[in-house]
């Protein structure tokens, strides 16, 4: 369905730029149009599929007891996902100072850096999903393994991303903006940012072992810290006295580094595996 979303979503935004000439709107309706019809098929597949996982719209209703719980550990999640937003606006803000070139070239680089972003993120989910399965199953320590292997595996998948999009990465500059003072800059943020990634990766992985286990509001508030405090800090105190885009891209490091180690400690301190090994599965085990 994503694949569907995404040839349409290209191929009606085309046909609505070149064709009739709607510019950004006609952008903007073929994401809708893209998004409306895969969700269409989605919700078609659900309702006729075999009894164990089929949707009966009828039967649609909502359970308080599992609304709150998963108000409980979703809240949490959304607003971890929510601060890099408000950081990025603030570091955006930043670029935007230095002039239209900077401005053209963080734009540029923003729609190569998702590709990895995309992939290392993943991962994090994932690593949320079969801790999650496996402490309800009450096999406590398959969460372990399910650590390890998420680490290792976002690692490798990561690094090969990352490898791969700075090869072809000034060709990839080049299809957004030929200019070679764009290419150069946008190379350069691209490496920066890279370079962070191995913090992001535990990071999201760390994060999302600890949701796994219900734990969802520490992670969050130390993300707002690491990630918000430490960027809005070196945006207003350091980037005053060095008006330079490496100035601004090294925060990226900086940050995701100090969130990398809190959520470390944060798992050192609760160590989940352990504290929930002896302790019987019930509604109300999946707490901050």
């Amino acid at each position: 369905m994503l694949a569907i979303s995404g040839v349409l979503n290209v191929t009606m935004g085309l046909i609505l730029v070149v064709l009739f000439h709607l510019d950004v709107s006609g952008v903007a309706a073929a994401t809708v149009i893209a998004n409306i019809v895969s969700s269409m098929i989605l919700l078609y597949r659900l309702t006729h599929m075999d009894a164990v996982i089929r949707v009966d719209l009828h039967e649609l209703g909502v359970d308080l007891l599992t609304l709150r719980q998963i108000l409980r550990i979703g809240l949490p999640a959304g607003v971890q996902s929510a601060v890099f937003a408000v950081a990025n606006i603030i570091i955006q803000a930043a670029i935007n100072s230095l002039g239209t070139v900077v401005m053209a070239t963080s734009s540029v680089a923003f729609n190569i850096e998702i590709i990895a972003c995309y992939v290392l993120n993943s991962f994090g989910q994932a690593c949320a999903t079969f801790t999650g399965q496996n402490y309800g199953a009450r096999q406590i320590r398959r969460c372990r393994r399910v650590l390890g292997v998420c680490i290792l595996e976002d690692f490798i998948a990561t690094a090969a991303t990352i490898a791969v999009v700075l090869f072809f990465g000034r060709g990839l500059l080049a299809l957004f903006d030929a200019t070679p003072e764009v290419i150069s800059v946008g190379y350069t943020g691209l490496v920066m940012v890279f370079s962070a990634y191995t913090f992001s990766m535990l990071y999201e992985v760390m994060s999302g072992y600890l949701r796994g286990f219900g734990i969802s509001l520490v992670p969050a508030l130390l993300t707002v810290v690491g990630v918000v405090g430490v960027r809005i800090t070196w945006i207003g105190r350091v980037f005053p006295l060095h008006r330079t885009f490496e100035a601004i891209m090294i925060v990226y490091p900086i940050s995701l580094a100090a969130t990398a180690m809190f959520i470390g400690v944060a798992l050192l301190r609760y160590r989940p595996s352990k504290r929930f090994a002896a302790k019987p599965f019930t509604a109300s085990s999946r707490t901050d």
